[in-house]
């Protein structure tokens, strides 16, 4: 037989024939599932291309060969340990790549190997292979490495060996948290906005510059700038992938014509066509690509007098990709736009397909095309919870923000059967209105990152009102949020902390309530409710919630502050000390778990020890305005009065809403007999927050001090209107109408007091006074109560 001008053997008619198979890289991935001989004859078709020589009759393959084996092996182990690393079989995909490096040792396997370390939490092993490498990968990841291991400084001089910080918006974000931990403020700013300008999407980054005080307007910031480089990095990265596809359509329209000229149709008796085998090679191939993908083969002998149709259509026209757990690539993209029909960006080409073939094959198309909405519309169609006029200028009522959550699961199931409905009857219309090889809509990909972005904005807007502290509005702007992500987890814990900040424990308690019954494996914020139940004095409730966080993770920060906070609430503070270390060994970085453990400590009056607690924490996160409070109080109680008003005044330009830091200021500039200042500061305390008991009785007590008598009985009068329980209000009622020569009221309200079970001191100093009410005032030795 004459091919190519010179006489072949049948082994190299089987060799061209699979060559002019495999022309496009496509059929090469197809044929890779073919035995070995099969894949040897399809890597010596790559060698033809570099090695001309290679087709002459004198040529001796196995030698070549070796060299292409070699090469398939790697391609196989690497394939092998990608599908290991997203399957989270890390010990297996750690086995299989140190033989890969051991036998392909290149730059690339290795950052491979650095990967499954550090997917397997194994940062120091990464770290050892990776130290000197000087590629952009390899630095980011041994950075990467060093910051696991609190190597801050290596892991700086790593992403700044030279200009370009490797990783693109993720090497800054880490290049900010690097900067952040070192206390070098100004650096990780700059860093974090850099990491958004690179990618708009980075919301860790946003979230970061919250914490720090320093982020901007959400809408500025995911506003029209954002848009236009979201647009274009899509819209490169769609031009590519269509190249790619138009080089494969003509590679594939070139051979499709070779291909009939090699195989040829004939008929065999008692077969059916659908049924057909087709024998290759020694190996089986099954028209079905579902058992193709199965791997069912049986050795067998090469027919080249038999050649089915159908084998054409398998090896000429590949199955449509599917993707797993159904997540598209990024270039694929499918958004509802207000309302109006779906459109899709569909990559693969329209195959001429046998009109017996298209009919077979027509659900794996349909299951290929298929996509998940990635983003909802807000338009009339969306259940939006709009405001009531009493909620216009306020905080929002709980009682219409949990309703968000209520409706949500009717509406579901309600609308659940018509949306798979939807999905299934839009597949042929959208195969009509975009066939493949179309050009994507810039309408609706526009129309997408809109969406996505006007999402970021209220996210953003809520959670730097929050971290400003400004918790009404931030109460307000997520307020704005459709139901579907309203209902989601981090937003209700933003909720919850919104709640805290503003010391409504009551709404606090119902929204994290919520948030826990919906998603009862999320930790994050579970120390936040701990410590409203904590407020609450719900004993039973916290040890529960302790109990329920332990189970789900024991290596979780949040469940130990949770127990310790249940054994604070029972005044066992040793405990409790002990349940807040053991957070921080789980996570040193943890600020409150540190800031709890100085309340602790507080408690226990070792005061030294409580100081450090506070600066450890302030030293990760010097915005922490609680770890500020806690060294205020702890100065003091050591009567430190000037040190307690600079820590207290720092607590304040963090948290200038914080009636309860006002309050503890305007003691200390009372104590350091700055009276008027102290006035000033409670009466602000006042009106921040009007339900603040503390605020009303400290001023009181200022004033009694003063010897306003009048006025700080009609402090006293409406505070013990509002708090009738509380027995110091009633012992320092007794000592104003004592000192004003009221005694019958004085005992009353000193029985009062009694009758309230104060503590063991304060029930001291009652008695002692009852004791002295006709003693004149020059011989008495008064006791602050």
């Amino acid at each position: 037989m004459l091919i190519f001008g010179f006489v072949q053997n049948p082994e190299r008619q089987r060799f061209i024939r699979l060559r002019d198979l495999a022309r496009s890289p496509r059929e090469k991935a197809r044929l890779l599932k073919f035995p070995l001989a099969a894949r040897d004859l399809l890597l010596r078709d790559n060698l033809t291309h570099t090695h001309p020589s290679f087709c002459s009759p004198n040529a001796t393959a196995p030698s070549l060969l070796v060299q292409f084996r070699r090469q398939n092996m790697e391609t196989l182990l690497a394939n092998c340990v990608e599908k290991n690393l997203t399957q989270f079989m890390f010990s297996n995909a750690i086995f299989l790549c140190e033989r890969l490096l051991a036998q392909f040792p290149s730059e690339v396997n290795l950052q491979l190997l650095a990967r499954c370390y550090l997917s397997n939490s194994q940062p120091y092993s990464a770290y050892y292979i990776l130290k000197g490498s000087k590629t952009p990968e390899s630095r980011y990841l041994f950075a990467f490495s060093c910051f696991k291991l609190d190597l801050l400084g290596e892991a700086e001089s790593a992403l700044l060996s030279t200009e370009q910080v490797p990783g693109g918006a993720a090497g800054h974000y880490l290049l900010g948290l690097i900067y952040r931990y070192a206390g070098r403020k100004n650096s990780s700013i700059q860093q974090f906005r850099m990491a958004l300008s690179c990618d708009p999407l980075c919301w860790e980054a946003y979230a970061e510059l919250c914490s720090l005080g320093a982020a901007g307007d959400a809408s500025v910031v995911f506003g029209n700038v954002a848009a236009q480089r979201l647009q274009k990095t899509n819209v490169s990265q769609r031009i590519n992938f269509s190249e790619g596809e138009s080089r494969d359509q003509l590679i594939d329209s070139d051979k499709a014509s070779k291909d009939t000229s090699v195989w040829q149709t004939e008929h065999v008796s008692g077969e059916n066509q659908q049924d057909l085998k087709v024998k290759q090679l020694g190996a089986e191939i099954l028209p079905d690509s579902d058992k193709q993908c199965n791997g069912s083969s049986h050795t067998n002998g090469w027919d080249l007098k038999t050649p089915s149709p159908v084998l054409t259509q398998v090896l000429d026209a590949p199955p449509p990709m599917l993707y797993k757990n159904m997540r598209r690539p990024e270039v694929e993209g499918l958004m509802y736009v207000h309302g109006e029909s779906r459109r899709k960006f569909v990559s693969e080409e329209e195959s001429s397909e046998a009109p017996e073939e298209s009919g077979r094959r027509r659900s794996a198309r349909i299951a290929a095309r298929r996509k998940i909405p990635l983003f909802h519309s807000y338009g009339k169609d969306s259940h939006v919870l709009h405001h009531s006029p009493s909620e216009s200028n306020g905080v929002p009522s709980l009682s219409s923000m949990i309703g968000k959550c209520r409706i949500q699961s009717s509406k579901e199931a309600m609308t659940s059967g018509q949306s798979i409905g939807d999905t299934g009857s839009s597949v042929d219309d959208e195969q009509n209105s975009n066939p493949r090889g179309s050009s994507p809509n810039p309408f609706s990909l526009m129309s997408g990152i809109s969406e996505v972005l006007n999402l970021l904005k209220i996210l953003g807007d809520g959670h730097r009102h929050l971290l400003m502290y400004n918790c009404q509005e931030a109460l307000l702007v997520y307020q704005k949020l459709s139901e579907k992500q309203y209902n989601t987890h981090w937003v209700l814990m933003q909720v919850g902390k919104a709640y805290v900040e503003l010391q409504d424990y009551f709404n606090a308690d119902s929204v994290f309530t919520l948030a826990h019954q919906k998603s009862p494996y999320a930790l994050e914020g579970m120390d936040t409710y701990s410590t409203v139940l904590y407020h609450l004095k719900e004993e039973m409730r916290l040890g529960y919630l302790a109990q329920e966080l332990i189970a789900v993770d024991r290596l979780s920060p949040e469940s130990w502050c949770a127990s310790g906070n249940y054994y604070s609430l029972r005044k066992d503070h040793e405990a409790a000390l002990k349940m807040f270390r053991r957070a921080i060994q789980l996570n040193d970085r943890f600020t409150y778990a540190h800031t709890l453990c100085g309340h602790e400590l507080a408690a226990l009056e070792d005061f030294e020890e409580a100081e450090k607690c506070y600066r450890k924490a302030l030293s990760i996160d010097t915005r922490h305005y609680n770890a500020w409070y806690g060294l205020g109080m702890t100065y003091l109680h050591q009567e430190k009065f000037e040190f307690a008003q600079h820590q207290f005044q720092v607590a304040l330009q963090i948290n200038p809403r914080s009636s309860v830091i006002m309050c503890y200021f305007g003691i200390a500039l009372h104590e350091s007999k700055r009276n008027d200042e102290a006035l000033k500061m409670m009466e602000k305390a006042i009106v921040a927050d009007a339900r603040n008991p503390l605020s009303k009785y400290f001023k009181a007590n200022i004033l009694a001090d003063l010897g306003d008598y009048h006025r700080a009985l009609e402090v006293l009068e409406e505070l013990k209107d509002s708090a009738p329980h509380e027995s110091s209000v009633h012992a320092l009622l007794g000592k104003i109408y004592k000192q004003v020569k009221l005694y019958d009221k004085a005992v009353l309200n000193f029985g009062s007091a009694l009758d309230l079970n104060p503590s063991p001191s304060d029930t001291v100093k009652i008695k002692a006074c009852m004791e002295r009410l006709t003693v004149p005032n020059e011989l008495e030795t008064e006791e602050d109560l």
